[in-house]
């Protein structure tokens, strides 16, 4: 099974990571999610292959954190999933997927590597 790289072209720790991945010899499948965005049913077991609850996968900066009042705390799994798929700019990235492994690129690009 190819590695894939759930990846946002514009942003550097997703390009690094790539980059790394690359370096090491793998070939990813590289997904934008942001020209195809993931379902709800692609987002959750990705989540559960990272070991991640959403709201540890959820990028709180970006302005649709705060329109959509997704820091409140009766939000739920289910309502953040669908938030993030709506809006996949709320996905932190890049996600590596190799297999039955997964991994986040972020902080650093090298967090990836484990799922080699």
């Amino acid at each position: 099974m190819p590695v894939t790289i759930y990846h946002n072209p514009k942003c550097s720790t997703s390009r690094k990571t790539l980059d790394l991945l690359r370096s090491k010899g793998a070939a990813p499948v590289i997904r934008d999610y942001l020209k195809e965005p993931l379902t709800e049913t692609e987002l959750d077991s990705l989540l559960k292959l990272l070991g991640m609850e959403p709201r540890e996968a959820i990028r709180t900066k970006e302005d649709e954190y705060t329109k959509l009042r997704l820091a409140d705390p009766k939000k739920t799994r289910k309502e953040l999933i669908a938030a993030m798929v709506r809006h996949p700019r709320l996905i932190q990235r890049p996600i590596v997927v190799n297999g039955k492994k997964a991994a986040l690129g972020r902080p650093k690009p090298e967090d990836a590597l484990k799922v080699l």
